[in-house]
């Protein structure tokens, strides 16, 4: 998602505190366009990795897309929706890893 200029993108370690997903993955795109340019970009990632999509969620309207890949859910906002909805908030519990360091342990 960087590489798409993805913003605020953030890890969170679930480990212990959810018992449907071990990582969320958050990022904001900056129009309803970007947002489903930033989903795209994380299902073509996954697959390439050799993840398999489970599902996609709120791609047709863009301002908030869930992108499930089992273990990893990705969660792609727009800037509004992603102050609205405050998923880091809703997890505080959660550990906030580095992103160099989830790939790392999710490989």
């Amino acid at each position: 998602m960087n590489d798409k200029k993805g913003e605020e993108v953030r890890v969170l370690d679930l480990h212990g505190v959810c018992g449907f997903a071990d990582y969320f993955v958050l990022a904001t795109g900056g129009s309803d366009r970007h947002v489903r340019t930033l989903a795209d970009a994380a299902v073509e990632t996954a697959t390439k990795g050799g993840a398999r999509t489970l599902g996609v969620e709120g791609r047709s309207v863009g301002r908030w897309v869930l992108v499930d890949l089992g273990d990893v859910v990705v969660h792609v906002f727009s800037g509004d929706a992603r102050d609205y909805f405050g998923l880091e908030r809703l997890w505080g519990d959660a550990e906030e890893l580095a992103v160099d360091r989830f790939v790392g342990a999710a490989s």
